[in-house]
């Protein structure tokens, strides 16, 4: 039998650094979260070949006291707890006191420090988890942290290393991360000697989403802000138009540190379950400030997660804020057929396309345009009290000349609206003679008060305020499927079939949740054969279908007899219906809350809505518009998808060559 024995310290450096060091942006993220702690206000992050050869955090936090430096490289030496009391309460991103032990022991490390009372820095050397150097020298304040080689020393470990781009993308995703958590923080971010990233520290969140994510993302953020006794919530949620097919752009930070929550996503993705598609998910910024007695950040050893004492209430908190967010807003995507250019947005920001001039009309102008200039230029010799008589007089040329009326040739019988004719100017080569000359029809140009550039709001004369209902246009139905309404020069294209999906869910939750339905009894009944599983799921929560209108009894073995059904229900209460509604109940199973129910039998009645290719009469169009536009939320059918998209009249001027 093998003996035990004691592993050697540096053994143990290199276990604890496979737990916590699995690849350069492991090493970034342990030195970054160090120098925000350090009350850095700017950090530089420099990496070459994806980190694993060069990684370099400088900081200008209030550095290390030269005699702390070695003890910043033993495990569990740290600054940010003193006790395991201090564990309930730590509000620093680090506090395991393993980070640089760790990454000492599989690189070659480099560390220069200075504090601001010290006189000089101190640079320490360690390799391999090995002392080689420790000496003064002249820095700065701040910590600046090399580590070379990662993983010299464990070939095994390095050879699972990805290529450097992806090392590398791992990298700048990480630090874009801690940028979006500590937006008081500059963080410059360099790879392979280009800058990838620099924030500007101005603890405007909104400016660095910009830098990071681009201006369709941030040009489509609703604010979201919630402040309760023990729990906080500020940031920005995105609309359903810029939805992805991943949770990546799912961003919450907690006390400012980047974390992983299954309640936090569950409660996002709940709220935009009535406007969003399925297989669809959010963009998200939030930052929660949340008491740290109420938290147990000491559940992973990376950090990634932590525990919350209540969840249901962070659940209902988060749930509510986004849900609030998205209410009372006009969620209507717009559809662009044509790309617009920068130019194109600027110039809608400050004034309306004019329409293109007509052919014809374009020398008029064009003629206006020189004449105006001319009489500009003339009134401005003329009337300017600094120009001496002589100069005067040879700026107007003598009546032989004919210069005067070459200037305004063309067009003969726009000249003749505001010059005298030219006998009149033949009295003598005066100043008063051309003054003469000038007729009254040119008067000093009005004094147009400056307008000021403003942003287009999209959501002024709202489609859905009741008082523009009057002002709907409709216009007909495209392919018997979609219906067209015009409203303040955008065209509404209304899905008939979503939108009648949209009426029935809503109707049946309103019906369901305030218990106003009467049962239908079925016959024959309807059979249901269930499997193991089905049928805990139908006895866990038989009272709530009793309570709802179903008359559901064993049958014998697993067969269920459904003899009755809610009576809005009966005309679409089919067997697969039934079997896919309990199905359904699968995916929430540990809640024991009756609106779970109500949802999955109110998205049956979806079944019982006018399908596409089905014609309506102008009536039943009107009439299913406007029980659609009193919803609460009428932007998108039970599954997500738009019921309602618009499409403005500059892009259909634009497709038409009308605004060129």
């Amino acid at each position: 039998m093998p003996n035990i024995t004691v592993l050697d310290q540096n053994t143990i450096n290199k276990i604890a650094a496979g737990e916590v060091i699995e690849r350069p942006a492991s090493v970034v993220k342990e030195l970054l979260e160090n120098a925000i702690d350090a009350k850095a206000t700017a950090v530089t992050v420099e990496i070459k070949e994806g980190g694993t050869s060069f990684i370099r955090v400088t900081d200008n936090g209030c550095g290390i006291p030269k005699e702390e430096v070695p003890l910043a490289f033993l495990r569990h030496s740290t600054s940010k707890i003193k006790s395991v009391e201090d564990l309930f309460t730590v509000s620093s991103l680090g506090f395991r006191g393993e980070a640089l032990a760790s990454i000492a022991s599989v690189s070659q490390v480099e560390l220069i420090t200075k504090t601001s009372i010290g006189l000089t820095g101190t640079r320490y050397q360690i390799d391999g988890g090995e002392e080689k150097t420790l000496e003064e020298i002249g820095a700065p304040e701040g910590t600046t942290f090399i580590a070379r080689n990662l993983f010299f020393n464990t070939p095994a470990r390095k050879k699972f290393l990805k290529t450097p781009m992806t090392e590398g993308a791992h990298v700048a995703e990480l630090v874009e991360k801690l940028a979006l958590s500590h937006p008081e923080v500059s963080i410059r971010f360099i790879q392979n000697n280009q800058n990838k990233l620099h924030t500007s520290g101005n603890h405007n969140l909104k400016d660095i989403v910009y830098t990071v994510f681009g201006r369709e993302i941030a040009s489509n953020l609703l604010e979201v802000s919630v402040k309760k006794p023990d729990i906080s919530v500020e940031g920005y949620i995105g609309k359903p138009v810029i939805a992805r097919g991943n949770r990546n752009y799912e961003n919450y930070f907690i006390n400012g540190r980047y974390i992983k929550s299954t309640v936090i996503c569950r409660a996002i993705e709940e709220a935009y379950k009535p406007f969003m598609m399925q297989h669809k998910y959010p963009f998200t910024m939030l930052h929660f400030t949340i008491d740290p007695e109420t938290l147990d950040v000491n559940v992973h050893p990376t950090k990634m997660e932590l525990r919350f004492r209540d969840g249901e209430m962070v659940y209902h908190m988060v749930y509510q804020a986004v849900a609030s967010a998205l209410a009372h807003k006009e969620l209507i995507p717009e559809v662009e057929l044509v790309k617009r250019t920068e130019d194109s947005r600027l110039s809608m920001s400050v004034k309306k396309h004019e329409p293109a001039p007509e052919p014809f009309e374009k020398n008029r102008l064009m003629a206006m345009q020189q004449q105006s200039a001319a009489k500009e230029s003339v009134k401005e010799y003329t009337t300017s009290p600094g120009i001496t008589e002589g100069f005067k007089k040879r700026l107007i040329p003598a009546p032989s000349q004919n210069i005067l009326p070459e200037m305004v040739r063309e067009p003969d019988e726009l000249s003749a609206n505001w010059l005298k004719p030219q006998a009149s100017i033949n009295k003598a080569n005066t100043l008063e003679a051309l003054t003469e000359a000038l007729p009254e029809t040119l008067p000093d140009p009005p004094v147009q008060p400056e307008e000021k550039p403003k942003q287009m709001d999209l959501f002024d004369g709202k489609l859905l305020e009741p008082k523009a209902r009057s002002m709907h246009k409709l216009i007909g139905q495209l392919f018997d499927t979609y219906w067209l309404v015009e409203f303040n020069e955008q065209l509404y294209i209304i899905d008939q079939h979503a939108a009648h999906e949209k009426v029935l869910y809503e109707k049946t939750m309103a019906t369901l949740k305030t218990r106003e339905y009467t049962s239908q009894l079925i016959n024959p009944p309807i059979i249901l054969t269930l499997n193991r599983n089905e049928e805990v799921l139908l006895n866990q929560h038989l009272k709530y279908f009793t309570e709802m209108g179903f008359e559901i009894e064993p049958f014998g073995g697993r067969e269920y007899a459904v003899r009755g059904v809610p009576a809005n229900l009966f005309s679409i209460a089919k067997k697969e219906l039934l079997i896919e509604m309990i199905d359904g109940l699968s995916e929430d199973a540990a809640v024991s809350n009756p609106d779970v129910i109500y949802e999955k039998i109110a998205s049956m009645s979806c079944k019982g809505a006018v399908k596409g290719n089905n014609r309506l009469s102008f009536a039943e169009a009107n009439e299913l518009i406007d029980q659609l536009l009193g919803l609460e939320n009428p932007y998108a059918c039970p599954h997500g998808r738009p019921t309602i998209i618009s499409m403005s009249k500059y892009e259909l001027e634009k497709k038409f060559k009308r605004i060129v």
